[in-house]
């Protein structure tokens, strides 16, 4: 079916909208990713589907005709690759993605961060690794146990980058913002990370795991990251092939003890503090040692 018909199901508003099935929603959104569609229609998409929102049937469709058009990584050994979506970035704490990545790859797990700079005014977490001399892979790489790599979102899918990027033009989030933190980009096993900033997210999210059968780690990040806020322990629900079971109830406020992190937000600052932590100068945050513990413990579900 042509978008122009999909247009006029789900933009109705907020009221009149209809639900697409998981394989219309698959079919539309692979025009997307295509290409076949015009910028017009594009945008069409975006703010009807920010005024209706997705349910989770479409939100599988739409991951079914991402996963269709991946180009994917792989683990050398077999192992489950951590998978950690960022693109959120640092606005007034540090973006500390790539802490979690080493504190999990020193474990023995492979560890894919995948992601782009979705607007102007943040610290993003590529900026952060090329401060700690890892390179943006050009390629899907096969990751070896213990390693840690950086994969742009255009090279996974080149359409899924034109989605996001969709943004600097009209002003708003779409579908894609949401997609990213769900999807799988591995061939093979894996834990995905995802966070949610708002708690109807957190619904959404769970029962998009449960269709998909996921194994996954969703909590409250930080601004966005999938990192745990090192000033607070969130709870994290962990899905073992879509089945949901609660890892660690949150605790409301901060910490008794809050961790010393880094006042500035600019990459060589906060890839300085990571280096510390790593080499054991300065402690691990509390949560996240404890987020650490429970992707290990998915790992082996």
């Amino acid at each position: 079916m042509g978008i122009s018909q999909y247009l006029k199901e789900i933009g109705r508003g907020k009221q009149g909208a209809r639900a697409l099935s998981r394989e219309q929603a698959a079919d539309l959104f692979g025009q997307l990713l295509d290409g076949q569609v015009s910028d017009l229609e594009v945008g069409a998409f975006c703010i009807a589907m920010r005024v209706k929102g997705e349910t989770p049937e479409e939100m599988c469709g739409f991951l079914d005709a991402t996963d269709a058009r991946l180009r994917k990584v792989k683990s050398a050994s077999g192992k489950p690759v951590v998978v950690l979506p960022s693109y959120n970035g640092a606005r007034r704490l540090p973006v500390l993605t790539p802490l979690l990545a080493g504190l999990v790859a020193r474990r023995g797990l492979p560890v894919l961060i995948h992601g782009t700079a979705t607007e102007s005014s943040r610290v993003f977490v590529r900026d952060v690794l090329q401060a700690l001399d890892v390179q943006a892979s050009e390629t899907p790489p096969v990751l070896a146990d213990g390693q840690v790599a950086f994969v742009p979102t255009e090279v996974l899918c080149p359409g899924l980058k034109r989605l996001l990027d969709a943004r600097r033009v009209i002003g708003l989030r779409n579908s894609a913002h949401s997609l990213v933190k769900l999807m799988n980009p591995c061939e093979g096993p894996a834990v995905i990370v995802s966070s949610y900033t708002h708690p109807e997210y957190a619904v959404s999210m769970a029962a998009v795991f449960e269709r998909m059968h996921a194994t996954a780690l969703l909590l409250r990040g930080t601004e966005g990251e999938v990192v745990a806020d090192a000033r607070r322990l969130p709870q994290m629900d962990g899905f073992v092939r879509g089945e949901r079971l609660t890892l660690q109830e949150g605790r409301k406020g901060s910490l008794a003890q809050l961790p010393d992190l880094p006042a500035a937000v600019d990459p060589d600052t906060t890839a300085a503090y990571i280096r510390d932590v790593l080499s054991g100068r300065k402690p691990t945050p509390d949560s996240l040692a404890l987020q650490v513990e429970h992707i290990l413990h998915l790992s082996t579900a």
